[in-house]
């Protein structure tokens, strides 16, 4: 019979969270409609300090929100060994159609039609966290995947 292993969570600093967050491409966009959270599945690119999400929702839902939230990870479904990130701020429909065209090409989104929509994010808080075996607390908080020696 196997023991359980002990799992940690090991908060990152907000540059090594976006670090995590430009490596990978997809999410999750959270904001609130009507009084209830709404999470739809999105894809994302960092430019400039920005969060650029393609999302399935309505442009005209988006438009009226202040505040939206980004999520990704990538946890080892076996392992259970990963990262999580989430990043707020405002945000904003891009209206551009030479802007948008770009990130239409660079994004290849979930849905297409009217419920396509992009938005830039100006992320104000960043949080991350990597996730392991406690024995491995050391070697999370470094990036290292080795864990340290004493």
């Amino acid at each position: 019979m196997s023991t359980p292993v002990a799992r940690r969570m090991i908060e990152v600093s907000g540059a090594e969270a976006l670090w995590l967050l430009e490596g990978a491409t997809g999410g999750r966009l959270v904001y609130v409609q009507r009084d209830l959270a709404v999470v739809r599945p999105a894809e994302h690119v960092v430019e400039y300090g920005r969060l650029v999400v393609r999302v399935p929702a309505p442009a005209a839902t988006l438009a009226g929100v202040v505040t939206v939230t980004y999520q990704a990870d990538e946890i080892h479904r076996g392992t259970k060994r990963g990262w999580s990130v989430s990043a707020a701020g405002p945000a904003d429909v891009i209206t551009d159609p030479d802007e948008a065209a770009h990130y239409l090409r660079t994004l290849s989104g979930w849905a297409h039609g009217p419920h396509d929509t992009l938005i830039r994010i100006r992320p104000q808080s960043v949080q991350g966290y990597r996730l392991g075996d406690a024995v491995d607390a050391n070697a999370l908080a470094s990036g290292s995947s080795r864990p340290r020696t004493r």
